[in-house]
Parts: C-alpha cells; sequence; structure tokens
C-alpha cells in the first residue's frame, strides 16, 4: 500500500511497546494514522466543569473538578493491626455536586501530597456507590495546575485551550491518549489531503493536516467546528468513491439484456390478476424493466413498506426474464420463507405456473422449490428442471447456491431481505449464470435515504411507500403487563374475541423454551430494567402450554419455530392459513413475508427484547386482508425505561421510514462498510448517516463525477492512499461482491 510514511509508522517504534499493546488491544490503533484519526469524544473548558450531578452508575468516567476536601483517616486492619492502615478521603465539586475520591493503603502517599484544597485536575474511573453515596475508587488523576510553572506549562501545552477527552478505557485514561496524540501530532503534517483541491476550496474547507491539528489542539470551538466540516467530508467522500468506483465497474461488466416477450408469460399473467397494480408498483416496475433491458447487469435495491407488493414486483420482473428465455432464481432467508413465497407465487400464476404439465397454459414455465432438508428425489428432480432450463423459476433459501446447482441460462436473481445474506452467499449465485445476471435487492425493512447511499451505494433504489387498495389499518398498544397486569388479561380477551368473529392471531415470543437459562444472567439486584433483563426471556414452547390449559383453552393452539422439521413447519404454517388453527405461538421466523390475510391479531411477549424495525415486521403480519388488524407489545419494563419508549414510538406510528430514523438513532449507524448491523464501532468517526444527509448527498456527486472523469485516481494520490486505509482486505471484498 502506498501510504505516507510517518502515518504508517507503526505505535510500538513512537510510543513504546508496553502503550502500544494497550492501544491496539483495546482501541484497535496500531499505527501513527490510527491514532491521529482517534478522535475527542467531546471537549471540557477551562472555566466550565463537568457535572458532577449526572454521574452514571458503574461507568468509566472522566471529570474536571476542584479539590474541596482532603482527609486522611488511620484504621486498625488485618494486615495493619495497630492503626496503621490509612485511607485518604478527598471531596472534589464542580458548583453542582460533590463526589467523594478514596485511596487506600500504599496508593495514599501521591495523592495526599498532591490533591489539596483549591487543585483542579482531571480524575478518571469507574463510579461506583458507597454508603448510598457516588464515589471513584482510586481514580486516575492529572492536575491541570501543578506546583511548578513547569507543570502548569506542561499542561497547558498538551491541553490547549480547550481540553480533549478521548474515547478511553479503564486501562486509558484519555489524557494518557492525549499525552500519546500529542506526541505523534507533528506527522499531521505529512497527511496525504484525499480531498481534490477544487472541491476543498469550493466548500471553503480547512487541508487535512489543519483539521488533524484543529482537532486535538483546539484553541476556539470554532477550530473545532473547521475540523468536523472538514473531516465529516472527508469520510462521506472516500465513502461515497469507494462505492462510485464499484457502481463503475460494474458498469462496465456484459449482461444479456432481457425484454420480455409482447404477448407472452408476463402479458398473460397481467391480464388473469383479480386487481388493478398501485402507482408504485407501475412505477418500480417500469425502472425494473428499463434496468433489464440493457447491456450492463441491473444492480438495484428495492425497499418497501410492510405489505406494499414487493413480492408481485419481483414476480413480474421474474417472468419478464422468463419470457425473454432466461431463468430466474430467488434467494429468501429461511425455509418458511422460502416455502411461503413459492406457494403463493405458484398460486398467482396458477396454470402459468404448470409449464410442462397437463392443464399447463400455453407461455406456462415450471415454478420449483429447492431447500436444503427436501428429499433426494424431489432435490433431484429441481436441479435437473433448473439444468435443462425446464423451470423458468426456482425459490430457494442458500441450498441453491451450492456447487452442483447448475442453471441453463441465469438471467436474474432476487435476493430477499439482503441483510440476512452474507455477501459471499449473494455472490455465489451470481457467478452461476453464463454473464452476470441481473439484481434485484429486496427489503421490507424502510432504510432511511442516507443509509441507502452509504450501505448500499453501489444499488440503484426504488421505493414502493402505497399500500395496495383494500388494506387495513393496524391499531397497535403497549401492554404494560407489570404495572397493570389486568392489560394482559385484556389482551387475552381480545384474541378470543378475533377468533369467535372468524379471525385468527399470532403471538410471538424471543425464544423457543428448550435451551438452558444463560447463567450469566444472574446478578445483583439493580433497577427494575436490570431486574426485567435478569428473567429469562418468555419462551415459545412455555407460552403455548400457559396458554393453552388459561386464557386460550378450547382455541385450537399451534407452535412454529426454527428447529422444527422443516416439513413439519409447512404442515403448520399450511394449516393456520387454511383457518384450521386459530392461534400460532412462534419466535420471529414469521417476521418477513408471511401472508395470512384472515390473521388479525399479534400479541408480541417481551416486545422490548426486540428492535424497532423487527417490531415493525411482524406487525406487518395482520391488517393483510379486509378486517383492521391489532397488535400489542407485552412488556414488564417501567414507563420511564428507554425500552418504553422504544415501544410507544413502535405504537405511535406505522410509517416505516420515520421508524428506522428511530432505530438507527438509538443502534447508531454500525460498521457501515462491514457486515454488522450495529453496534459501537463504526468506520464513521464523524459523520451520523441521519444528520450529515446533505453532506452524504453532495459527496456522492462530487465522487460520481471524479470516478467518471478518472476511474483509476490517477491524479489524486491523497484520494487513493485514504481508499487504502479504508478499504482493507476484508472490505475489499464486501465491496467487491456487494
Amino acid at each position: 500500500m502506498d501510504l505516507v510514511p510517518a502515518l504508517e509508522e507503526p505505535l510500538k517504534k513512537v510510543l513504546g511497546p508496553a502503550t502500544a499493546k494497550v492501544m491496539a488491544e483495546h482501541l484497535g490503533l496500531h499505527s501513527v494514522g490510527d491514532l491521529l484519526h482517534h478522535y475527542p469524544r467531546r471537549y471540557e473548558e477551562r472555566g466550565q466543569l463537568t457535572h458532577l450531578a449526572d454521574l452514571p452508575l458503574d461507568e468509566h468516567v472522566t471529570v474536571v473538578a476542584q479539590v474541596a476536601d482532603a482527609r486522611l483517616h488511620s484504621f486498625a486492619s488485618a494486615k495493619a493491626p495497630r492503626g496503621k492502615g490509612q485511607r485518604l478521603e478527598v471531596t472534589i465539586t464542580d458548583g453542582s455536586g460533590r463526589l467523594q475520591l478514596v485511596f487506600f493503603g500504599s496508593g495514599v502517599h501521591k495523592p495526599h501530597k498532591e490533591l489539596l484544597p483549591g487543585t483542579r485536575a482531571m480524575f478518571a474511573g469507574k463510579v461506583s456507590l458507597f454508603n448510598r453515596r457516588l464515589q471513584l475508587a482510586h481514580p486516575a488523576y492529572e492536575l491541570l495546575r501543578g506546583a511548578d510553572d513547569d507543570a502548569a506549562e506542561s499542561v497547558e501545552t498538551w491541553a490547549g485551550a480547550l481540553i480533549p477527552i478521548y474515547p478511553a478505557t479503564a486501562k486509558l485514561e484519555s489524557w494518557k491518549i492525549g499525552k500519546a496524540i500529542q506526541t505523534v501530532l507533528p506527522s499531521a503534517q505529512e497527511a496525504l489531503d484525499p480531498l481534490p483541491e477544487s472541491l476543498r476550496e469550493g466548500r471553503g474547507l480547512v487541508t487535512l493536516p489543519e483539521a488533524l491539528l484543529k482537532i486535538h489542539r483546539p484553541h476556539t470551538k470554532a477550530d473545532i467546528a473547521d475540523a468536523h466540516a472538514r473531516l465529516k467530508w472527508d469520510e462521506a467522500f472516500v465513502l461515497q468513491v469507494a462505492l462510485a468506483r464499484r457502481r463503475h465497474a460494474d458498469a462496465q461488466l456484459p449482461a444479456v439484456p432481457r425484454k420480455p416477450s409482447p404477448d407472452g408469460l408476463l402479458t398473460a399473467f397481467d391480464d388473469r390478476l383479480p386487481f388493478t397494480l398501485t402507482e408504485g408498483q407501475q412505477k418500480v416496475s417500469k425502472e425494473i424493466f428499463d434496468d433489464l433491458a440493457t447491456a450492463h447487469p441491473m444492480h438495484r435495491l428495492l425497499q418497501g413498506e410492510v405489505g406494499s407488493g414487493k413480492t408481485m414486483v419481483a414476480l413480474r420482473a421474474m417472468l419478464a426474464v422468463v419470457d425473454a428465455g432466461g431463468q430466474a432464481a430467488m434467494l429468501a432467508p429461511t425455509e418458511v420463507l422460502a416455502q411461503q413465497h413459492h406457494r403463493s407465487i405458484v398460486e398467482m400464476m396458477g396454470e402459468l405456473a404448470e409449464g410442462g404439465m397437463l392443464g399447463g397454459a400455453e407461455h406456462a414455465t415450471k415454478v420449483v422449490l429447492l431447500t436444503g432438508s427436501m428429499g433426494t428425489a424431489a432435490r433431484r428432480q429441481a436441479m435437473l428442471d433448473l439444468v435443462t432450463g425446464e423451470a423458468g423459476i426456482v425459490i430457494g433459501t442458500h441450498a441453491l447456491i451450492e456447487d452442483k446447482v447448475q442453471f441453463e441460462d441465469l438471467g436474474l436473481v432476487v435476493v430477499d431481505e439482503q441483510h440476512r445474506f452474507g455477501v459471499e452467499q449473494r455472490d455465489a449465485l451470481r457467478g452461476k449464470g453464463k454473464q452476470p445476471p441481473h439484481l434485484l435487492v429486496m427489503t421490507a425493512t424502510p432504510i432511511p435515504r442516507t443509509v441507502a447511499m452509504t450501505v448500499f451505494g453501489d444499488l440503484e433504489t426504488s421505493v414502493l411507500d402505497q399500500l395496495p387498495a383494500g388494506r387495513s389499518p393496524i391499531a397497535s398498544h403497549v401492554v404494560p403487563a407489570a404495572d397493570k397486569p389486568h392489560f394482559l388479561s385484556r389482551a387475552w380477551e381480545r384474541v378470543r374475541e378475533e377468533v369467535e368473529n372468524g379471525h385468527q392471531a399470532y403471538v410471538v415470543c424471543p425464544r423457543i423454551g428448550d435451551e438452558e437459562d444463560d447463567p450469566k444472567k444472574s446478578g445483583r439486584k439493580k433497577s427494575a430494567e436490570d431486574e426485567a433483563e435478569k428473567r429469562p426471556p418468555l419462551a415459545v414452547l412455555e407460552v403455548a402450554d400457559q396458554l393453552t390449559k388459561g386464557p386460550l383453552s378450547g382455541l385450537r393452539v399451534e407452535v412454529l419455530h426454527g428447529r422444527m422439521h422443516p416439513d413439519d413447519k409447512d404442515a403448520v404454517m399450511r394449516r393456520f392459513a387454511a383457518g384450521e388453527t386459530h392461534v400460532l405461538v412462534a419466535t420471529t421466523v414469521i417476521e418477513v413475508g408471511v401472508n395470512v390475510p384472515n390473521a388479525t391479531a399479534m400479541v408480541i411477549m417481551d416486545a422490548d427484547r426486540f428492535g424497532v424495525s423487527q417490531l415493525h415486521q411482524l406487525r406487518g403480519r395482520v391488517g393483510r386482508g379486509s378486517a383492521a388488524g391489532l397488535c400489542l407489545l407485552v412488556t414488564e419494563m417501567p414507563e420511564a425505561s428507554p425500552a418504553r419508549q422504544r415501544l410507544n414510538a413502535v405504537a405511535s406510528t406505522l410509517d416505516g421510514f420515520e421508524l428506522s430514523r428511530i432505530d438507527l438513532e438509538q443502534r447508531r449507524e454500525g460498521d457501515v462498510l462491514g457486515q454488522a448491523q450495529s453496534g459501537a464501532r463504526t468506520s464513521l468517526r464523524v459523520l451520523a448517516v441521519i444528520e450529515d444527509e446533505e453532506i452524504i448527498a453532495e459527496a456522492r456527486e462530487e465522487a460520481t463525477a471524479v470516478v467518471e472523469a478518472d476511474p483509476e485516481l490517477k491524479g489524486l494520490p491523497g484520494l487513493r492512499t485514504a481508499l487504502d486505509a479504508l478499504l482493507d482486505e476484508e472490505r475489499e471484498q464486501y465491496l467487491e461482491k456487494g
């Protein structure tokens, strides 16, 4: 890699092996460049102290405060029976609150001399509770006003007018990171600027070396704002260039254009539809058909609200490809969903799905199912139908990807619920065409526009946001089982009422029920929220048993979960779809794609254990017919808890795009290039995909123009360097296979 030598320098050479080891293990920092891009989380002002009143219990904190009082106590102990044991108690204040620091044994001597009343310092440690008061035991500290001018000067030198507080760990306090950055900061002058000069100057952005100096050693708040504005552009632009190069490379690949014949299978299918496609379905279908007709592979993301008719759009695309002499494969994440798709597509197509059979229509093709648990004979027949071209459409799970599965002429791959598939799996299926097949990726989890531009930036996006006519509204309510147990009793009464009115219901639980409880769940009692976490999640088998014996006795209740034999799962779903079962108690195996229009009620147990988008997906299983839907979110969480607020948000809106914004704000973006869907580690350090929508949109335009003019980036060595740093091997593969 063509990296700047000074920034490529390993930290162990600059900081010594011990510090470098801690930085590598706890913060993932290995080189000078890594450390320079470890930005402060916030800044303390010299005249403004941290609010001690707001300290969180059991968290590692850094505070700036003044010593109000320091007392040394002697006491007798087993180790010091003559009263020689010593304990130093220091009280610090910031004007809003007070906090006790405590030091024991040999650890009292240094702080006893240094932490005198009036002294100001930074303190770091874990907040604990002792005698109902918050305290820090043996905190690390750094004086902010030394006993002599040299000490004061050295603190001033590294802290600047604003004190940077870095993301730290118990092993590495913020000021130690600050001192390490002070050591490597001169190297910032050698940082190669990834932004083209015209772009940087046109937007009034500071240079990269200046941005690094200002973020680590700001003198004013304006310095921090300048640095953030510049570094956000770096992250947005470099990422969008990576995606633009991917799009550019895809556009160079050949593909077989697939134009449906005017009076073929697609026309015959449309003629037999008992309803009119929505305006949205027609618009999105046109975008897809235009892509399929080109000599380059389509790469399109179809995202739609729950129940907006994505499957219908995907099926029409598959029929168009079959019309044009190719084959289409739909990849589903679970066997239940693959079987469901197969069943509903065969029903929608009727005689058009009976190709080669007696009674099949003139333009008919064969629609086959391929899953890992099929019997040998059925599997062999399905594979034969694919290799001979007898089957125009195949629906399956990852079993489709196996080497043994061959197609006669694979023209289109449809991936349902893309976020559940590894990149390698999609790539393996795309490799089965004679030329790269067209790719349509579907997701029922609405994605904010900026996330679509970052996570799926190499795909063109189509959005289905209107529901088909005849769909009913879904009423959603939070059921606080702990505060108001009679609400839960009423929930089961509502389920009985729905069944008495000829409808059916789902009950969803977080787990199956025959697992061993997690031993880590035990622990000392804290808040009600913690306490609820200690209880194992409610389980399908237990809940079904309780309901059958109790509030739903007399109703036909069945269970469905991922560990059942596929034939049993299919039989359960068929009975439920046929209306033979009143209540289905299931795990999230029903989350996507399951379509039973007569199911009108859903009760989600321990709803707080599910994510916002997942709850929205589950809720979309009801209200799919003409009768109104009801979704009850059962929780034991207290009213003020974040979990309850999350459930209130889900209950208050059916807008999946709004909920996805809430979800993202709570989970953070995740590593937008990696395969993790969420979590604390993110390749975006200063860019926030929700707040910085404008920057991302502009960066995408700029990146597209730059890549079209110079695909290899020969004239932009700084940008190439930044791309190399962003795209380590794993991420490069991720984009390659996107």
